[in-house]
């Protein structure tokens, strides 16, 4: 990996940190109103948010692609989108404490993002190290 490459996952991994942490904000929100401002599908799918475009894009070699670090944080970023897409379904058809279930400590969102977020700074981490 070029210095190049590792600065910009190093700028993208801190970038969906942030951004990933936004959505709890984002979907206490919908749990609170019944309403959101994205489409349920496309918080399904995890090629939409900044960082799965980048995700997906060639900008990123594939050696880095074929690396478990990567692979670990693709499949954890989309399992992110289906919960989240899970509890804003259920918050905008009217079943918030359904929602809330997920969104709790232990609650599968919760757990998902946790993950996710561990994964990507193993990630940051280890290219940092490079």
């Amino acid at each position: 990996m070029n210095s190049e490459e590792k600065s910009r996952v190093e700028e993208q991994v801190t970038a969906a940190i942030a951004a990933h942490a936004m959505w709890k904000q984002h979907l206490r929100i919908a749990i609170q109103t019944g309403a959101t401002d994205t489409p349920v599908e496309t918080i399904r799918v995890d090629n939409q948010c900044v960082f799965g475009k980048w995700l997906y894009s060639d900008s990123i070699s594939p050696r880095v692609k074929q690396s478990p670090e990567y692979q670990k944080v693709l499949k954890l970023h989309a399992d992110f989108h289906k919960v989240a897409a899970r509890v804003a379904e259920l918050a905008i058809s009217g079943r918030a404490a359904e929602a809330e279930t997920l969104m709790k400590v232990n609650g599968e969102y919760a757990i998902a993002s946790a993950q996710l977020t561990r994964a990507m700074m193993d990630w940051k981490k280890k290219v940092a190290a490079l």
